[in-house]
C-alpha cells in the first residue's frame, strides 16, 4: 500500500432518489440534465461562468476578460464593474419583491422583526452614509463584531455598498482574538453592539471591543459604531464611540452603490491556524457574488415562495454566503435567529420552523447530533410539514445522523444536500443538486458544475475508485479565495504547492482526505491532520466515528491518534453518551467490539474516554487537534480562540 493512501472501510449502500414531484418542479430536474450542464462547464469553464454572470447578475460595465489565471493567482471578470449590495437589494426594488420579506429575524428572548427588501435597502443606505460620516472610504477595512441581529447583515451590506472591506469577527471571540484580527487588517472602524443574547445570558460585546483597543493596540481604529441591543450599561468614549440609534435619524437614506471593480476586495475572513496565527482569507467582489448566488439558487432549489433558514452565524463563511449574500442576491426570504437550542428552550429550532413555515433548513451535523440526543419528542411535537429540503454543512455527517435527520425532521420526504466546502472556496463545491442526484448517507455526492475535483496522491496522480487519497481541485472557479491577507507566500505554499505543480499546472489542495466511489460520489473522510496511521494502515477519523455513533448508546464521538511505539498510533475515542446510558467498563468493551465488527480489528479503539461534551469551535466543528494533545498527555498548544466553551477543555484535562 502506498504510504499516502487512506484506507476507506465505511460501506454505505443505501441510496435515496429525489421524490418525483420534487424533481418535476426543481431547477435542475434530472441526473441527465446535471451531467449535461457539468460536461458543458468542464469543456469550457470560462464560457460557462461568463454566461451565468451575464444572466444572473447586474453589471454596471461588462468585463473585458473572464479569467486571468497566473497560477496560483486568479482574477475573474477583470474590468467589469459591479456592486454586491446593489445585486442583493437595489435590483429587487423595481420588481414585486420590493415589499417581499428579505430578512425575518427572531431574537433569543422572543422579540422579532421583519425587513422587506425596501426597508432593508433603506437601513443599509443609512448605515453606509453613517460610515462615510465616520470617515470610512472605499478600500478601508471595517471590523464587524456583532450578535445575530439584522444590523449584522446591514453592516456587511453597508460596507460593500461604499466599497469598504469588511472583516466579521464572531461575537463569541475573546478581546485578544478580536484585537489580532483588527490589527492584522489595519481596521479603520468597528461596528459592534452593547451585547447579544446566547443561551439565556447576555454576551458582552462593546466591553470586549474596548479591551481589544486598549493601549493603542489597534492604532488605525478611529471610530466605533454601537448598536443598542441588550441595554446594559457600557462606557462610550467621547470622540470615538457613536450610538447607531442616535446617528441613524440624522443621515440620508440615499446612498448610490459604488461601482466596484470585479476584483476589488469584498471581505477578509479569518480562519484559525494550528500555529496560533489566524489566516485572513481574501474574497473579491464579482466572482464571489456570482458563486454564492448560483450555488444558493441551484443547490437549495430556491423559489420565490421559499422561507429559507441557514442556522450559521454571520461570523463564519456559511453566514456570509448562505445567510446574507447568496439568498439576498436571489431575492429570497431568509431567517436569522439570535439563539441556539438550550436547556431553557430545547425545541426552539422546531418552534421557528413551525412559526414561519420554513421550507429549507440548513444546519451542521454537530447540531443534528445534539437534536438526536434531545430526543424525537421535541420535533415530533411541532408541525414541520412546511419543510421540503434539508441541508448539512461544516463537517462530514455520520450516516446514522443523516438517517435520523431524514426520518425525524424530513419525514422521509425531504432530499438532503450534504455540502462540502471551505472558507477558502467561498461557496459549496461538492453536493447533491436535490432534484437531480440520488443521495447516499454520509456522501457529499458530486461536484457542482464548473468544479473539477479529483482524488489524488501527493504527486498529483489520480487514484482509482474507492482508493483513499487527497481531495484536490484542478481548475480555478469564481468563488475561490484570492490570497492570504498580506501573505501571498503563505497562500501559495498552503494551498497550491502542497501537491507540486507539473508543467505549470497547479492543483488546489483542500487539506481533506477523501475517496470517490464507483458511482463518482465523493466521501470526505476528515482533515489530513486527522488521519490515523495504525500499524501502517491510514484510517479516516470520520469512519471510526461513524461506527461508534451507529451504536445506540453513542450520541457523538471524536477519534484521534495517540503515539504508540508498536503501532505508530493508537486510536483514542472521546465519546458522549445518550442520556439513558452510563459509561462503564462493560460499555467500553461493547463499543470496542462494535467498531471491530463494523470496520475491522485494525480500527478498534485502544482507549475510550466518556465525556459530557466535546471541545468545539463556535461554528460546531470538533477541535480534534486539542483532543490529540490531551490523548498524548501533552499541554494543549496552538490557537484556541475559536473554542466555544473552555470549561469542556478543563473537564477533559481533569480526566487525563
Amino acid at each position: 500500500m502506498s504510504d499516502i493512501s487512506i484506507e476507506s472501510t465505511l460501506q454505505e449502500e443505501r441510496l435515496f432518489s429525489p421524490p418525483a414531484a420534487f424533481s418535476q418542479a426543481a431547477q435542475i430536474k434530472s441526473l441527465a440534465e446535471y451531467e449535461s450542464i457539468y460536461a458543458r462547464a468542464q469543456a469550457n469553464p470560462e464560457q460557462f461562468w461568463a454566461e451565468l454572470a451575464q444572466s444572473e447578475l447586474h453589471w454596471f460595465k461588462k468585463w473585458d476578460k473572464v479569467l486571468d489565471w497566473q497560477p496560483p493567482f486568479a482574477k475573474w471578470f477583470t474590468g467589469g464593474k459591479i456592486n454586491i449590495s446593489y445585486n442583493c437589494l437595489d435590483r429587487h426594488l423595481t420588481t414585486w419583491r420590493k415589499n417581499k420579506a428579505a430578512l425575518i429575524w427572531e431574537g433569543e428572548p422572543g422579540d422579532s422583526r421583519t425587513l422587506t427588501y425596501a426597508q432593508l435597502h433603506r437601513e443599509v443606505c443609512q448605515m453606509a452614509n453613517a460610515l462615510k460620516q465616520m470617515g470610512v472610504a472605499k478600500g478601508d477595512l471595517v471590523g464587524i463584531y456583532m450578535p445575530m441581529i439584522p444590523e449584522a447583515a446591514i453592516a456587511m451590506l453597508a460596507c460593500a455598498r461604499i466599497g469598504a472591506v469588511h472583516t466579521v469577527v464572531f461575537g463569541g471571540f475573546s478581546a485578544d482574538a478580536l484585537r489580532d484580527r483588527l490589527a492584522n487588517g489595519q481596521a479603520k472602524a468597528v461596528i459592534t453592539a452593547d451585547g447579544g443574547w446566547r443561551k439565556d445570558a447576555i454576551v458582552p460585546l462593546k466591553i470586549q471591543v474596548d479591551k481589544a483597543l486598549e493601549n493603542n493596540a489597534c492604532p488605525t481604529v478611529e471610530s466605533v459604531l454601537v448598536v443598542q441591543r441588550t441595554k446594559q450599561d457600557i462606557e462610550m468614549l467621547a470622540g470615538r464611540d457613536i450610538w447607531w440609534h442616535e446617528i441613524q435619524p440624522t443621515v440620508s437614506a440615499d446612498c448610490p452603490a459604488e461601482e466596484m471593480d470585479a476584483e476589488d476586495m469584498l471581505f477578509v475572513l479569518y480562519t484559525s491556524g494550528s500555529t496560533g496565527k489566524p489566516k485572513g482569507v481574501v474574497h473579491t467582489t464579482g466572482g464571489y457574488n456570482l458563486y454564492s448566488h448560483i450555488t444558493t439558487k441551484w443547490i437549495f432549489d430556491l423559489n420565490d415562495t421559499d422561507v429559507y433558514w441557514c442556522t450559521a452565524d454571520v461570523g463564519w463563511i456559511t453566514g456570509h454566503s448562505y445567510i446574507v449574500y447568496g439568498p439576498l442576491s436571489n431575492g429570497a426570504t431568509a431567517i436569522m435567529y439570535e439563539g441556539v437550542a438550550r436547556p431553557s428552550n430545547p425545541g426552539c429550532m422546531w418552534d421557528i420552523i413551525e412559526k414561519y413555515g420554513v421550507t429549507i433548513f440548513y444546519t451542521a451535523p454537530t447540531a443534528i447530533r445534539v437534536f438526536m440526543k434531545m430526543g424525537e419528542e421535541l420535533p415530533n411535537a411541532r408541525n414541520l410539514s412546511s419543510l421540503r429540503l434539508l441541508g448539512t454543512v461544516g463537517e462530514p455527517i455520520n450516516p446514522e445522523a443523516w438517517m435520523w435527520y431524514h426520518r425525524v425532521i424530513g419525514k422521509e420526504k425531504c432530499p438532503i444536500v450534504d455540502t462540502w466546502w471551505q472558507t477558502e472556496t467561498g461557496g459549496i463545491m461538492i453536493t447533491a443538486l436535490p432534484g437531480a442526484i440520488s443521495t447516499k448517507p454520509g456522501s457529499a455526492t458530486r461536484p457542482f458544475p464548473g468544479i473539477i475535483a479529483e482524488i489524488v496522491d501527493l504527486d498529483g496522480e489520480p487514484l482509482p475508485a474507492n482508493s483513499g487519497g487527497y481531495l484536490a481541485v484542478k481548475h480555478p472557479w469564481p468563488g475561490m479565495m484570492r490570497t492570504v491577507y498580506g501573505d501571498d507566500e503563505r497562500f501559495r505554499k498552503t494551498y497550491w504547492e502542497h501537491i507540486p505543480p507539473k508543467d505549470g499546472k497547479y492543483m488546489y489542495f483542500a487539506g481533506d482526505g477523501a475517496r470517490q466511489d464507483a458511482d463518482g460520489y465523493f466521501w470526505v473522510m476528515g482533515r489530513i491532520d486527522d488521519v490515523l496511521n495504525v500499524s501502517g494502515h491510514r484510517l479516516g477519523t470520520m469512519e471510526v466515528e461513524s461506527a461508534l455513533v451507529s451504536h445506540p448508546s453513542v450520541a457523538e464521538a471524536a477519534v484521534v491518534g495517540k503515539p504508540d511505539e508498536i503501532k505508530g498510533e493508537e486510536i483514542v475515542a472521546f465519546v458522549t453518551l445518550n442520556s439513558n446510558y452510563a459509561g462503564d467498563d462493560n460499555l467500553i468493551k461493547e463499543l470496542k467490539k462494535h467498531v471491530g465488527n463494523e470496520i475491522g480489528a485494525i480500527a478498534r479503539p485502544g482507549e475510550i474516554r466518556f465525556t459530557d461534551a466535546l471541545p468545539k469551535t463556535r461554528s460546531g466543528k470538533i477541535m480534534r487537534r486539542l483532543l490529540r494533545d490531551l490523548a498524548a498527555g501533552k499541554e494543549v498548544s496552538g490557537d484556541t480562540s475559536t473554542l466555544e466553551d473552555r470549561s469542556v477543555l478543563d473537564k477533559l484535562r481533569g480526566n487525563d
